[in-house]
């Protein structure tokens, strides 16, 4: 029996783990944190950090594996590669993987490639960024080299806060590095985002969603996503062919990728985020729904040099997630969704039970559970996901 190394074992990640159990494969799963709920799916856990590449290697040579998943987790993605390289199975390059995985090296990568980038530097304390302010124009925005979901990210409109924004980034940053960017406006409404699925060097999904944002929680911090885009016609085109461009030139072979993508004013593509895995917050089994294909299997299947079962149809609209999520910390005690936001709910994963602690919304990783929407029209979706907050009611102890 064919044997796959999954590298973390989160709620959100479970999916692949039971995906491959499904398919036929012994499952193996690598996490650092002794109470991942991963670990009571797999048919073997190590406790072993998923950025620890020699030590992921010595286990996956030990298990003699015949593949590799960092599934949904921008940090285990570069020990993916590594490890695949090394044993010499299904992957992608690593100095790739590297470049997607390190906010400087990509924004170098874009330049030396002629991609539109935004204008950035990079540093590793705040006396060493002193005196470039001049080099940029406000506002702009200050974030870890290496971190994903928002975490660690500051919009500055004032210099006045640079300091603390650099210590909050750096808080989040494994590397002790971090970037400030020009903050680019968008000419639609909301940032495009979502996730590709790219086979044999060519994209064959294209998961590309409005992101939600919460100004009241924070602006940064997605909260969910709807399909299709509202983006024109001819700048989805610029997307897609911007996209196409990128996986090529990195020479991407096999992997579902995560996608953050802005539009400005003058009709130039920037793409902000790229992470070599699929994304988080049960994107892949949105889009599963909305293409009519397993995308978690996809995900698999590649890690473990199959062919696809399937491949994806056209997308069906109008289908959106909701990451639940507090403005405060709190106990969880229930949860409780307004009769017409209620007629739209396909699908709800709690991850609190009562007598849990949640926290403030200040990063993606805090999110209380996340719900799956059906509507029958555009207009119906996007009003019913610009009041969203107002049908929902977190219940907590304090109450």
């Amino acid at each position: 029996m064919k044997k796959i190394l999954l590298l973390g074992g989160s709620a959100q990640q479970i999916a692949a783990i039971e995906t491959a159990k499904r398919l036929g494969y012994d499952t193996v799963l690598c996490d650092y944190l002794t109470d991942n709920p991963g670990q009571y799916h797999a048919d073997k856990f190590y406790l072993v950090s998923t950025t620890d590449r020699e030590a992921v290697l010595e286990v996956a040579k030990k298990e003699n594996i015949d593949g590799i998943l960092a599934y949904a987790s921008d940090p285990a993605a570069p020990t993916a590669a590594f490890v695949a390289e090394k044993l010499g199975l299904p992957g992608n390059p690593l100095e790739s993987v590297e470049t997607l995985c390190n906010k400087d090296r990509f924004r170098a990568f874009l330049k030396k490639n002629q991609f539109c980038v935004p204008e950035s530097m990079a540093f590793s304390d705040c006396e060493s960024f002193a005196g470039n302010e001049l080099q940029f124009h406000l506002p702009v925005i200050v974030k870890p080299v290496d971190s994903s979901g928002s975490k660690g990210v500051t919009v500055l409109r004032s210099w006045d806060g640079i300091k603390a924004a650099v210590d909050f980034a750096l808080s989040f940053s494994r590397c002790g590095r971090f970037i400030v960017e020009e903050f680019i406006e968008k000419k639609h409404p909301y940032l495009i985002g979502g996730d590709i699925f790219v086979k044999d060097g060519q994209v064959i999904l294209w998961g590309l969603m409005n992101c939600h944002r919460d100004p009241s929680v924070n602006p940064l911090v997605p909260v969910g996503k709807s399909y299709p885009p509202v983006v024109q016609d001819a700048d989805l085109n610029r997307v897609k062919e911007t996209l196409q461009r990128l996986v090529t030139a990195l020479q991407i072979r096999d992997c579902g990728m995560n996608v953050e993508v802005i539009i400005d004013q003058n009709d130039r593509v920037f793409l902000i985020d790229i992470g070599p895995r699929n994304g988080g917050n049960m994107i892949p089994e949105l889009l599963s729904l909305i293409f009519d294909v397993d995308v978690v299997e996809m995900a698999v299947r590649s890690a473990m040099g199959e062919p696809l079962a399937a491949l994806p149809h056209d997308g069906k609209p109008y289908y959106a997630t909701h990451n639940l999520h507090a403005a405060k910390t709190g106990t969880f005690r229930g949860i409780h969704f307004a009769p017409e936001l209620e007629s739209h709910i396909i699908r709800r994963e709690i991850y609190k039970k009562p007598g849990d602690t949640f926290r403030c919304f200040d990063n993606a990783a805090k999110a209380i559970g996340i719900l799956f929407l059906k509507y029958d029209s555009e207009k119906e979706m996007l009003q019913s996901l610009d009041r969203i907050t107002n049908d929902i009611h977190i219940e907590d102890d304090s109450e």
